[in-house]
């Protein structure tokens, strides 16, 4: 559990939330994003900090667990905590909660800091070592684990896109949000609408950019169980993402 974060109330706009009710996935992962931004700025690691030094902080993975998706819901309140690091690696989490203090959501992240011209990944120590804020990382008996996601072998949906100048952010490349519309997309309209995510894993592997072409698949481990990934037209993996369902 968050022992001590940064928390910001969430007003959910109409254009957030989906036909069922549901909060867009698109709209947490925006919300995730903006709260983390907010609080690295805040503690001295954030964009103003680290673009100078030609630096960007590049998503990775993430873990979720819902006890109850987001549903039929006006405001909300978001934790996040900075976790600290280990050589190449730093550690986020995050918790959602309704406004009788229930907790909705766990959530564990993964980033990386890039060199942005070389994409060369960045000893942490190395560039923001002084910073009190940012310490090794050291594990709880609590934590969330990321999970190895199951192979795709035989897709039944593929859908293509294309990525748009509005898709991409500050880094030029597509927003993260973006790899997780392109993911769910190629699902029905009656399976998205009749069930709620549980579980949400997600492996961000490489950049998409402008003008890029992407493939989205789907196979289902089970009925309860899809795994998704993103490919470019040279079929390199960019995402890859496994959902549990109910």
């Amino acid at each position: 559990m968050i022992i001590d974060g940064y928390q910001e109330k969430i007003l959910v706009k109409y254009s957030e939330i989906e036909q069922n009710l549901a909060m867009k996935p698109f709209a947490l992962l925006n919300f995730l994003q903006d709260i983390a931004s907010k609080n690295a700025e805040d503690l001295g690691f954030g964009y103003s900090f680290i673009h100078p030094l030609n630096y960007a902080w590049f998503l990775l993975k993430y873990r979720m667990e819902f006890n109850e998706y987001p549903f039929d819901v006006q405001e909300l309140i978001l934790k996040t905590e900075p976790r600290g690091y280990n050589k190449l690696f730093a550690y986020r989490d995050f918790e959602l909660y309704n406004n009788d203090n229930k907790l909705l959501a766990r959530i564990h992240s993964l980033w990386s800091l890039v060199e942005t011209n070389t994409r060369a990944l960045v000893p942490i120590a190395n560039a923001i070592s002084d910073n009190k804020f940012m310490i090794p990382f050291q594990k709880r008996e609590d934590d969330l684990l990321f999970k190895k996601i199951s192979p795709i072998t035989n897709p039944i949906l593929e859908k293509e896109f294309e990525v748009r100048y509005n898709d991409l952010d500050v880094n030029g490349h597509a927003n993260n949000g973006n790899y997780v519309i392109w993911a769910f997309e190629p699902l029905s309209f009656e399976f998205k609408n009749s069930h709620k995510i549980k579980t949400i894993d997600m492996v961000y592997k490489k950049e998409a950019k402008f003008d890029d072409k992407i493939i989205s698949q789907i196979e289902f481990v089970n009925e309860n169980i899809s795994v998704h990934k993103l490919l470019n037209y040279n079929k390199e993996e960019l995402f890859l993402m496994e959902c549990e369902w109910v």
